[in-house]
């Protein structure tokens, strides 16, 4: 029987320390002495009214943790334990919590209504619970039950939708759920309370209604219902349907058509005059149309080929009405949204909008906005010229450059004197703008710029003059510079054009990322963000001394951060910041300098001092390991050569570190790469640490606490270390071949509908056929005799592979190169494999036809190879 566990509840959340740490230490006893009973009391004291309200609401938030959690592992971990609880234990406690909907206390049915629908979660999907829609359905159709269980029951609906998929449910149980839910937001029937749960609950079983959506009685229905709902009189209703309004337009967009009259009513009124809450949702309407018509266009599109579903042209046939709206919207701006990047607000939501519908109808939408920019942007009102400088910037993409051209030309000296305006949010909007025109209508490159030599000097004058104002506008500016230099790379003679501004931008955005009332570190961070681009994109025969002249200053400032008084976590986290941009700042300069044996040298000669400073960087952190660093070593070690040998035994102790971080798996992936770096530059002087990485490679790979993103660069990391260390590979096959078949194989059983497992499937397919083309080219001259025991089951995979349509490119490459290493490397050795497989030829040939001249080539030399071994 369920134990009474109120007086530990209670005490957990005593002001006393002590008496709290006692109280969770008897409640974790219990946990781990009797979990099923514990539950069961946790969902008896939940049920309970006439508990106090404190234990109860920590009751359902530990019974509630007990069953989910964030990280997929815990996660599943619970999912076991609860599925391991006696039937009868668990039937009790989901009847304690059915009952529990029916409190006289709110947050007990809210918790309870959760925690239904995190058991649902989990049981559903396996066929168990069948009866639990049911039950609450019956809670909904019976005359006589209160308002609460109603409000409730539709909220715990709401959550089960929400945490199941529409293929867990039987259509009839469809059908009942969305009649519960539909009819709940009936206005006569029930009060605010209900309905408004009930409006939720339909949001999150959107998904599920498909074949309702078909059907075009029960449409109108529905439609109906929200539209009604969407003008009720209590504000949170009207935002909830409008909310559903724009699920609606995203899952049943090609089905609108006979509403779209009635929802421009609605939204419209809704934009004019409605809360702000509505207000947005009701713009974020019509972006979601405008998402569905941009996805439709590309899905249209000559290059695919293929005609896709219907397109409505909604935004086509509102934007005389739809743009006049909009631009209203942009005149409402908040005084200080400049100010704090976490407002949004209906002017910028308008603004948003209006970039999408330029997106979705191109050149229809200029004439459109074009009087409104030009009667607003004189006007004494800094509202009327911000608005108009916003919706100049919003219309940039989308319409043609010939169409834009002219108007950016005439506009261009205006916006530059605008940097003068005497308002601060006019300043920043133009700013955005600048950098709009300069990201969309600046590329030399392409034979199209905006920016003429002649005015070139003055654009460049603005901007590093402009960058001194206010924290917020030099933000903008820093983006602005960022999209100018980016412009003139590749550009042939007119990327010289900006080689003379180059040391007084440099020395700019140095001064910029050196203020200190930039509040937090994010005018910091965007200034070497910017900087990092200028050196990326400089013509490097020009400007080799500058960029050289720019190492000594960017170390400098990256030794002084070993000084800073670290007091709390918060200067900790700065420091780490700002090492993290002085960091990127370095990696960009070593590979700059290296790129050219001119200016090798300098990267060579200052090297240790370099490596120095990195070593101090990895020295500041007691158990992690700095990203940043770890990658600019990585560009060391390309530039470096055989040199880096000398800076291994040191080194190494982060790499290791490096490579046990499962936590933040993005520093264990960075450091997987570094190690292909290290292979590369160090070739078989790699050897002495070798044993040490691949048991730790090996490790990560076996771990299911690593996030999965990890383990493909590793496989590929293999084929690395085995290109550096040849015939000393052998001793690793073992353990290594046997992962990558297991791979192999899990790659052949994935789930082909989910678009990321598609996605991953691809760069797990693709490094696992880039680690035998390693090992293979590594075994190549000495040993390939060792390779032959797993070449038949390659030679499957890559069949396998070759019969999916849903590859891509990079494994079609990877799969080609890996069939010519194969013949390569054990040439007749393998005749009597090949002579059985018949795929080959005809997935050649699919090769040999692309448009793509890289994988033609390879196939050509694959083909070559089969040739040279069935000839031998």
């Amino acid at each position: 029987m369920a134990m009474e566990i109120t007086q530990f509840l209670l005490a957990a959340q005593s002001a006393d320390a002590k008496v709290r740490t006692d109280a969770e230490a008897s409640l974790r006893q219990f946990q781990e002495q009797n979990m099923p009973v514990f539950l069961l009391s946790l969902s008896v004291e939940l049920s309970n009214d006439d508990k106090p309200v404190e234990s109860r609401r920590l009751a359902g938030i530990v019974l509630k943790n007990s069953l989910d959690a964030k990280d997929a592992i815990r996660k599943e971990q619970l999912v076991q334990q609860w599925m391991a609880i006696d039937t009868s234990i668990k039937s009790q406690i989901k009847d304690s919590l059915l009952r529990t909907l029916g409190s006289s206390v709110p947050e007990a049915r809210h918790t309870a209504a959760q925690v239904i629908a995190k058991i649902a979660s989990i049981e559903i999907p396996r066929k168990q619970w069948p009866e639990l829609i049911g039950s609450l359905l019956n809670n909904m159709t019976q005359k006589d039950k209160p308002a609460a269980l109603k409000q409730a029951t539709l909220e715990a609906l709401g959550y089960v939708c929400e945490e199941i998929s529409h293929q867990d449910l039987v259509q009839d149980e469809v059908n009942a759920v969305l009649t519960a839910v539909v009819q709940g937001m009936n206005l006569a029937e029930h009060g605010p309370e209900v309905r408004l749960a009930a409006t939720k609950a339909l949001y999150n079983a959107l998904e599920f209604a498909q074949t309702n959506f078909e059907n075009e009685m029960e449409r109108n229905y529905i439609m109906k219902v929200v539209c009604d709902t969407a003008m009720s009189k209590e504000v949170e209703i009207r935002q909830a349907a409008f909310e559903c309004l724009v699920a609606i337009a995203s899952a049943y967009y090609e089905v609108l058509e006979p509403y779209m009259q009635t929802l421009f009513q609605l939204t419209s009124n809704a934009v004019k005059g409605d809360e702000e809450t509505v207000a947005l949702q009701a713009i974020e309407f019509w972006s979601s149309i405008c998402d569905e018509e941009i996805e439709l266009q590309e899905f249209e599109s000559p290059e695919s080929g293929d005609s896709g579903p219907p397109h409505s042209g909604f935004i086509e046939k509102a934007l005389p009405s739809l743009v006049p709206l909009l631009l209203e919207t942009l005149l409402k701006q908040e005084e200080d949204q400049d100010q704090d990047d976490t407002i949004w607000n209906i002017s910028m939501a308008g603004g948003t909008c209006l970039g999408l519908v330029a997106r979705t109808v191109g050149d229809a939408i200029v004439p459109l906005v074009m009087p409104f920019v030009e009667s607003n942007i004189l006007k004494p009102d800094w509202r009327c010229r911000e608005a108009a400088t916003y919706a100049f910037g919003s219309i940039l993409e989308g319409p043609t450059v010939e169409k834009l051209s002219p108007l950016v030309q005439a506009g261009l000296d205006f916006l530059l004197n605008a940097m003068k305006d005497g308002n601060n949010h006019v300043k920043d909007t133009t700013a955005w703008t600048l950098s709009r025109i300069f990201e969309l209508l600046h590329s030399p490159a392409s034979g199209f710029s905006i920016i003429s030599p002649e005015n070139l000097k003055r654009v460049v004058g603005v901007l590093l003059e402009s960058i001194k104002d206010a924290p917020n506008v030099a933000e903008k500016v820093c983006g602005a510079i960022y999209y100018l230099v980016q412009g003139y790379e590749d550009a042939g003679p007119s990327a010289s054009l900006w080689s003379p501004y180059l040391t007084d931008i440099i020395s700019c955005l140095i001064s910029t990322a050196d203020r200190t009332d930039g509040g937090d570190s994010k005018l910091r961070s965007s200034a070497y963000e910017t900087l990092n681009e200028v050196v990326r994109c400089s013509n490097i025969a020009e400007t080799s001394s500058i960029i050289a002249q720019l190492l000594p200053v960017i170390m400098n400032k990256l030794g002084q951060t070993m000084d800073i008084q670290i007091v709390s976590s918060d200067d900790r986290e700065k420091q780490g910041d700002l090492q993290a941009s002085l960091c990127g700042v370095l990696q960009v300069i070593i590979q700059k300098l290296s790129s050219t044996d001119e200016t090798k040298t300098i990267i060579l000669q200052a090297a240790d001092q370099i490596m120095l400073l990195f070593l101090k960087v990895f020295g500041c952190r007691s158990s992690t390991v700095h990203e940043e660093a770890m990658l600019a070593i990585g560009a060391l070690a390309y530039a470096t050569g055989s040199q880096f040998e000398k800076y291994m035994p040191e080194f190494y102790k982060y790499l290791e570190m490096g490579l046990q971080n499962f936590e933040e798996y993005q520093v264990c992936g960075i450091t997987v790469g570094v190690v292909g770096d290290i292979c590369r530059a160090l070739d078989d002087k790699v050897l002495p640490y070798c044993d040490g990485i691949m048991g730790l490679l090996l490790k990560d790979l076996a771990s299911s606490e690593l996030h999965r993103s990890v383990k493909p660069p590793i496989f590929s990391c293999f084929g690395d270390i085995a290109l550096a260390i040849g015939e000393h590979f052998e001793k690793y096959v073992p353990y290594a071949l046997p992962m990558m078949q297991g791979a192999a194989e899990i790659c052949a059983k994935m789930e082909t509908a989910d678009e990321e497992m598609v996605d991953y499937g691809n760069q797990l397919r693709r490094s696992i056929f880039e680690a035998y083309s390693g090992i293979l080219q590594g075994f190549k001259t000495v040993k390939p005799d060792v390779m032959l025991p797993y070449a038949q089951h390659l030679l499957k995979f890559i069949e396998l592979v070759s019969r999916d349509n849903q590859r891509d490119e990079s494994v079609t490459k990877a799969a080609v190169a890996v069939m010519g290493d194969l013949a390569d490397a054990l040439g007749s050795n393998i005749k009597l494999l090949l002579k059985d497989c018949l795929f080959y030829d005809e997935f050649l040939c699919e090769c040999l036809r692309s448009d793509d001249e890289q994988l033609k080539e390879t196939a050509g030399w694959t083909q070559g190879m089969i040739q040279r071994v069935m000839v031998l």
